[in-house]
């Protein structure tokens, strides 16, 4: 038990605090048990210990890794017993993923402490369902995104940039200062990087890729009892995803090109997208959105196509895959009948600076959205205006 104490005390004294996510301000971290989901990555742990030092109440916390060697003679319900009896009130478990049967013990643990509250995170490839429906019920879950547009820029600058509305963004109202400073000059930048809080580290892509293939070769496998050789599958099938235009799903022509069982592709995307390692959009229909047949297929952001391509990805690829993985953070986004995109029956057609309107000509409501321009103009929106969504 010292041992985690420790551990735990050197990641608290190395943790920064110079910028929180505002994410950090809409979780109801009073609740008793609760959960914070989210690709690897994207700065879950460093939020929990930047919660525990701005609380104060570091004697009365615990922070843990749930795969910690520790765990392999000691339960996760004995440690909070343990935990407990010398005071203890707040519990928080990192990478619960990576803990055998982690939901039961949770159960456990939320039932025989009523005192004690617990804070844990993991892979969005964790579905609470799968988890079990009596710990469903009980839990408060949160789900913390890639890093937008502008938390890239408030990170790397300083800024204090707010977030803009939708309706804001049609009008073209940005919190940019201009001036000397110029978004695109930043935009290039993020697209290649800045969807992650490493993005200043030097081995930028050499630790993506590591998130990659962790999340690949160990969390999917794991989850879904795969083979290695079907790992390898996996990776083909996002190498395919990366290079390509926007992919249409016809998982029969998909199975051709990439010499693999068509059967099993439909479980690959299952994992992918649960993992959110890829996106996809799916038609406009009635009824459930779960239901709506899925029509196109995208990584989950554009740091993900400059790693995995190994060279320059798709143009027209990269600029969809950074509208629909903003825009779904805030709306529900679908495949449009005459363009590209969908929103509240907004029509929105995304391209270079020489992008006509032809496409949303019928539209009753449709928007240009280009990205290799700075201002917004009648109903030409620029891309990157659309990272301040959140």
């Amino acid at each position: 038990m010292e041992t985690l104490y420790d551990q735990y005390y050197q990641r608290l004294e190395l943790t920064p605090m110079v910028f929180f996510r505002e994410q950090h301000q809409t979780i109801n971290w009073n609740v008793r048990i609760l959960g914070i989901l989210g690709q690897r990555g994207v700065g879950k742990s460093t939020l929990i210990l930047q919660h525990i030092k701005l609380q104060g109440n570091r004697d009365e916390s615990l922070y843990v890794v749930a795969d910690d060697i520790y765990f392999s003679a000691h339960t996760l319900l004995d440690t909070a017993k343990m935990f407990f009896a010398r005071g203890g009130k707040y519990l928080y478990i990192d990478e619960i993923h990576k803990y055998q049967n982690w939901s039961r013990e949770i159960k456990n643990i939320y039932d025989s402490l009523p005192l004690l509250n617990i804070v844990y995170s993991g892979s969005s490839l964790l579905d609470l369902k799968d988890g079990g429906a009596d710990l469903s019920r009980r839990v408060i879950e949160y789900h913390l995104p890639v890093w937008s547009f502008r938390e890239y820029l408030n990170l790397r600058n300083g800024w204090s940039l707010r977030t803009s509305s939708l309706e804001e963004i049609l009008q073209g109202k940005v919190d940019f200062p201009y001036g000397p400073e110029r978004p695109l000059k930043y935009f290039e930048e993020y697209m290649k990087k800045g969807c992650y809080p490493f993005s200043g580290e030097p081995e930028f892509e050499t630790r993506l890729r590591q998130v990659i293939n962790t999340t690949v070769e160990l969390d999917i496998p794991k989850y879904a009892r795969m083979t290695i050789a079907a790992t390898q599958k996996l990776k083909k099938f996002m190498y395919y995803i990366s290079r390509s235009v926007p992919v249409k799903i016809n998982f029969s022509d998909m199975a051709r090109d990439l010499e693999l069982d068509r059967d099993d592709l439909p479980k690959y995307l299952e994992y992918l997208e649960k993992a959110e390692l890829v996106s996809t959009l799916r038609m406009k229909a009635n009824g459930d959105a779960i239901l709506r047949k899925m029509d196109k297929l995208y990584l989950h952001n554009p740091n993900l196509s400059y790693v995995i391509a190994g060279e320059l990805p798709n143009t027209g690829n990269s600029r969809e895959t950074i509208f629909l993985c903003w825009t779904k953070q805030k709306y529900d986004p679908v495949e449009s009948p005459i363009s590209d995109f969908e929103i509240d029956g907004k029509t929105f057609e995304v391209g270079g600076r020489k992008k006509g309107k032809k496409q949303i000509l019928t539209a009753d409501q449709g928007y240009i959205v280009k990205d290799d321009t700075e201002y917004a103009y009648d109903n030409q929106i620029p891309l990157w205006m659309f990272g301040f969504l959140y």
